[in-house]
């Protein structure tokens, strides 16, 4: 038996592949490139097949046993920025596409157990909070559109008789993934203001790589239930208070200015229209939003809790920004 990732160069597809590794497990990392300096293919009983989702002919040289376990994370990120008209092509092809050549695969070489990682930008604003799995799902953006497309394309395949555990998670970070944060370290390093969108009173919440890896090892001693998790950290607090504690952390004389929220997604949404995009709208539009995920449904059946909390995450992807550890996916 042997555990295969597709994704597996990335952000979350390293870090699990080192926990199987450290398990004494086999890995075949699938991914469309091979990442030096992340990677984990010096590690013991781990290989790698260059590939790629979107496209079926690339699975066919893929070596199966029918014990093999499945996890799909191969993805594209909202980060760096397209410009609008390219963006519904571009996460359809990788997410939705991606996902059902995966799906097909697998039907196809009698494969049945998969962990899947979708993203909590399928619920778009918070109606409740904190939104539990049964949240509406309504995404305001064609990223958060083609996960929540992918998720009803899993429902179809759970019917055929799949068990697929998937995961909602909240913005994953940890050691070398930095994103849309690294505009944010870039002002505190040069002791300039942070400006906040909104009061900076609303919460905001993280979850760790090491913490989603932990899920999916989770979801594999646990039978694969077939049922959507949200993962995030516990007891997240405000931005004002994230930010205010990474300020201290990092001896910055930024202070946090707080603005309009409607006038900056304004300016946001102008900037977007003419080309020139800061951040993705998928970003901006929630950012005054108290995002916080319930987590309990995979404290009680998958016996999984979060260890890391939203302030030490942050302070380790700063510390690493610092030290010039970082990648994208």
């Amino acid at each position: 038996m042997k555990h295969i990732i597709f994704g597996g160069d990335g952000f979350l597809g390293t870090e699990l592949t080192k926990k199987l590794a450290a398990a004494g497990q086999t890995v075949l990392v699938c991914d469309e490139k091979k990442t030096d300096g992340f990677g984990n293919y010096e590690l013991p009983r781990v290989s790698h097949k260059i590939m790629d989702v979107t496209d079926p002919q690339s699975f066919s040289s893929i070596d199966t046993d029918p014990e093999d376990i499945v996890y799909h994370f191969a993805a594209r990120l909202l980060v760096p920025i397209l410009p609008r008209r390219a963006r519904a092509d571009y996460f359809w092809q990788a997410l939705y596409v991606g996902t059902e050549n995966v799906l097909s695969w697998m039907e196809s070489r009698g494969l049945h157990n998969m962990i899947y990682y979708t993203t909590d930008m399928v619920y778009g604003h918070t109606e409740v909070n904190p939104r539990t799995e049964d949240h509406p799902r309504k995404p305001i953006g064609p990223y958060g559109e083609a996960k929540y497309q992918t998720e009803l394309l899993v429902d179809t395949y759970r019917e055929k008789g799949f068990k697929i555990t998937l995961f909602r998670p909240r913005l994953i970070i940890g050691h070398g993934r930095l994103g849309i944060l690294e505009k944010l370290f870039k002002l505190i390093d040069l002791n300039l203001p942070v400006p906040t969108i909104g009061s900076g009173r609303n919460y905001y919440q993280f979850v760790s790589v090491s913490d989603c890896a932990d899920a999916c090892l989770a979801g594999v001693a646990k039978g694969f239930p077939n049922e959507n998790f949200n993962l995030g950290s516990a007891n997240p607090p405000t931005v004002n208070e994230l930010l205010g504690q990474l300020i201290k952390e990092a001896g910055s004389k930024s202070i946090l200015i707080p603005t309009p929220a409607f006038m900056v997604k304004g300016v946001l949404a102008a900037l977007d229209k003419i080309g020139k995009p800061l951040m993705d709208p998928e970003q901006y539009l929630i950012a005054d939003e108290t995002c916080v995920l319930d987590c309990s449904k995979a404290e009680q059946l998958l016996d999984w809790t979060p260890a890391d909390d939203d302030a030490s995450m942050l302070l380790v992807a700063y510390r690493d920004y610092k030290a010039g550890r970082s990648r994208v996916s």
